[in-house]
């Protein structure tokens, strides 16, 4: 699978730019309510792309997506960062990934980029927003208005932000944004601009959002972390290990997939595998999915 992928909403273009992919989680790991049965009875959809069997691994993407309007250039999440002190999590812990180069050759620079939507501030989703430059973090798209909702950041400005396994991601990589006056906070749901429109889908954390994008005759929805790997469109009764708040996530979740099915949008995730994006159908009280090529 291409490090860069594009996939196209009426005139609305769609890119994964992948900062970093391979075997991640073990099922227990990632799911506490975990049963390998429901991975037998979905082998098709899940390996090999998006399960390692030899590993016994889950196998995540970390990457962002860049909509290319008429008018803008956005990136949805900024993955993990280069030089990000994580010690708890050692895959996102002091990186030094060709990032910025894979953007480059997608056609983004630094300076081209007009917004960055967070769905949420956990490390794998805000660490490209800032980037060490002469022992100081500034913000990497010096142009760019980065957006995210009010309730993620009261969450972890406060004593959240310093502990656990999210400790110092706020300091580091969501602070100098603010310090710059880059920095715009949605309240509920919010209009971006360009289609965009943030949705409250809390859960997973305390202020996570979904995106969805209009496109001309096309809906998209980008979906953060609501779901980590397929298996949870066949079981939307799990949640990760990670979420905060079970029953609001389950709600987030069922929502989405609701949301996805009957306005056949495509659903562009955080960490699937494979394309990282597709289409959810719904037969009853079923959800399949198919993966976008």
């Amino acid at each position: 699978m291409p490090e860069a992928l594009t996939l196209m909403l009426g005139d609305v273009s769609v890119t994964r730019v992948t900062e970093q992919r391979g075997p991640g989680y073990t099922p227990h790991d990632l799911y506490p309510d975990w049963d390998a049965a429901v991975l037998a009875e979905n082998r098709g959809m899940m390996i090999p792309g998006c399960y390692d069997e030899a590993a016994g691994r889950f196998i995540a993407s970390i990457h962002t997506w860049v909509i290319r309007t008429r008018h803008h250039t956005i990136l949805v999440d900024s993955c993990c960062g280069n030089n990000k002190h994580r010690p708890h999590i050692p895959r996102f812990h002091q990186l030094d990934t060709p990032f910025l180069n894979r953007l480059a050759a997608a056609g983004v620079t630094p300076e081209s980029v007009d917004f960055v939507l967070c769905t949420h501030l956990h490390a794998d989703h805000c660490g490209w927003n800032t980037r060490l430059v002469d022992g100081r973090w500034v913000p990497t798209f010096p142009n760019a208005r980065y957006v995210f909702s009010k309730a993620e950041h009261d969450h972890w400005s406060g004593p959240a932000g310093r502990e656990g396994f999210n400790a110092g991601v706020f300091e580091d990589s969501v602070l100098p944004v603010i310090a710059s006056g880059q920095s715009h906070l949605i309240d509920g749901e919010g209009s971006v601009g360009d289609g965009l429109t943030f949705h409250p889908t809390p859960g997973h954390s305390p202020g996570h959002v979904a995106i969805r994008l209009r496109g001309a005759d096309r809906q998209g929805l980008f979906a953060g972390d609501i779901m980590h790997q397929p298996l949870q469109i066949v079981r939307p009764d799990w949640n990760s290990s990670f979420c905060l708040d079970p029953e609001a996530a389950r709600a987030s979740r069922r929502w989405l997939l609701e949301e996805a099915a009957e306005r056949a949008a495509t659903v562009f995730t955080a960490h699937f595998a494979q394309s990282s994006a597709g289409v959810v159908s719904r037969r009853g009280e079923r959800f399949d999915w198919r993966f976008a090529e």
